[in-house]
């Protein structure tokens, strides 16, 4: 397979997009992910190169939140986060290409679903947790979400975001921080083994990350709310016609 000049068209410019998305409020899997697909590329390649493009993205979100983390629960998940992705990962190289692609007909609007219903984390005061119950909770929680985005992906910094701060009462700054560098090793777990099993599209996925950085560092100093505006109607627009894409078996 070689990159064509149609493929960058497409995929360019909305994984920037998504990499704006993703800094804004999360989600931006939902973008990049549907643009490879958009392209004609094949569900395995399109998730392992997605990978490629959203792990330099994270890495400018993590490095931006680092001095937030909580460093010794950060990295207690990243490595939950890493072994479940790496399951993940291996688990979508043994399902069928048509498997993934039907997946995406349920997947794809129950993802949507929770990251455009995402409420404001900021709420009042919650009850803390001992540190021992929020190693115990974080921890498979990291797992699980790993074991997703390594499979398919989309959602996962909200998913984390919403589990930290809902079950492990991590608050807002803390869960965000964290999610970045639990996200990023996921993101990391899942490329080594697709890299292994050779199916990452370099000559697409190299230039679209130039493009999710962008897009991350752009994202970063953006205006939340104004964003959202944004964010929002893009991602039900890309949504609706990868649904109409996948029915109609294009």
């Amino acid at each position: 397979m070689e990159v064509s000049l149609h493929m960058l068209l497409i995929v360019c410019p909305l994984v920037f997009l998504a990499g704006l998305v993703d800094s804004i409020g999360g989600g931006g899997g939902l973008i990049s992910l549907p643009a490879y697909l958009f392209a004609g590329i094949p569900p395995h390649v399109a998730i392992a190169t997605n990978k490629l493009s959203s792990s330099l993205g994270t890495t400018i979100s993590a490095a931006r939140l680092f001095k937030y983390m909580d460093l010794p629960l950060a990295g207690a998940c990243v490595v939950c986060s890493l072994i479940g992705s790496g399951a993940g990962s291996s688990l979508a190289l043994l399902a069928s290409e048509k498997l993934i692609q039907y997946m995406l007909l349920p997947v794809l609007p129950i993802v949507a679903y929770y990251v455009l219903r995402k409420k404001d984390l900021n709420q009042a005061e919650q009850k803390t947790l001992s540190r021992r119950n929020t190693f115990l909770i974080c921890m498979p929680v990291s797992f699980v979400v790993g074991v997703y985005d390594g499979f398919y992906g989309p959602g996962t910094g909200t998913f984390l975001i919403l589990l930290y701060t809902s079950l492990a009462k991590l608050d807002l700054l803390t869960a965000s921080a964290n999610t970045k560098a639990v996200n990023l090793a996921s993101n990391i777990g899942a490329l080594v083994v697709f890299i292994l099993n050779g199916k990452v599209f370099f000559p697409l996925g190299l230039p679209a990350a130039l493009f999710c950085i962008a897009g991350h560092y752009l994202g970063a100093g953006m205006v939340v709310k104004n964003g959202t505006r944004i964010v929002k109607p893009v991602i039900l627009i890309v949504l609706a016609v990868l649904f109409i894409k996948v029915l109609i078996g294009e």
